[in-house]
C-alpha cells in the first residue's frame, strides 16, 4: 500500500491589515451551559445524540474581501511568476477564517429552516411538531445533533454532507474534553 500524504496551503495571515484584508474575526462557539442543557434533555426526553466532524471546515467559508496571493513556490508556473491568485474561498491562516466558516454554516442552517436560539447563537433548532424537533450544537468544526427521530437525524446528516464533507462519528462519545457514556436503562448520561 502506498503511503498517503496530506498537505495544506496556509496563508500568511499575520500580513493582513484590519479594514483592508479583514473586517470581523469573531466567531461564536457553543456555550458549556448549552451543552449541559441539551445533554440533560437527551436524558429526560430519551433523545438520540449524534456527533459529526466537518473535514477541512475552514475551507468552506467565502471571502467577503478582495484578497490576492502570490503563487506558492511549489505551484509556480514557469514564465508566469508575476501572476497572482485572486482568492474566493477562505484558506487556513486567514484571521477571519473561523468567522467565514460560521457564516457559511449559519446560512445553511437558516436555508433548511433551522433557527438560532436567543440564548446561544451556536444552538440551532427546528420544530416539526410539539414533541418532534432537532437541535444542533455547533462548536468550530464539530456538531452534536439531538432529536427523537433517527430518520430525521440521518436526513439532516445527509443534507450537511452534500455541502460540507462530514465524518459521521455516530453516537456522541466526547465533546470539548468531556467523555459521554450513556445508560438508557437507568436514565443516566
Amino acid at each position: 500500500m502506498q503511503p498517503r500524504y496530506n498537505a495544506r496551503l496556509v496563508v500568511k495571515g499575520f500580513h493582513q491589515k484590519n479594514g483592508i484584508d479583514f473586517k470581523e474575526i469573531f466567531s461564536p462557539v457553543v456555550k458549556m451551559s448549552s451543552i449541559q442543557v441539551v445533554l440533560g434533555l437527551a436524558v429526560s426526553l430519551n433523545l438520540e445524540i449524534e456527533q459529526l466532524d466537518v473535514k477541512t471546515a475552514f475551507l468552506h467559508g467565502n471571502l467577503e474581501e478582495e484578497i490576492y496571493m502570490e503563487q506558492s513556490e511549489v505551484f509556480e508556473v514557469k514564465g508566469k511568476e508575476h501572476i497572482v491568485c485572486k482568492l474566493r474561498k477562505s484558506l487556513y491562516g486567514f484571521k477571519q477564517v473561523s468567522r467565514q466558516w460560521y457564516m457559511k454554516y449559519e446560512s445553511f442552517m437558516e436555508e433548511h429552516g433551522y433557527g438560532k436560539t436567543n440564548f446561544d447563537s451556536c444552538v440551532f433548532m427546528k420544530r416539526f411538531s410539539v414533541n418532534d424537533f432537532l437541535i444542533l450544537l455547533f462548536y468550530v468544526d464539530d456538531m452534536l445533533i439531538g432529536g427523537h427521530d433517527a430518520k430525521k437525524i440521518k436526513s439532516l446528516k445527509n443534507e450537511l454532507n452534500k455541502v460540507f464533507a462530514m465524518k459521521d462519528l455516530g453516537s456522541a462519545k466526547q465533546i470539548l474534553g468531556m467523555r459521554i457514556t450513556r445508560d438508557r436503562k437507568n436514565k443516566k448520561l
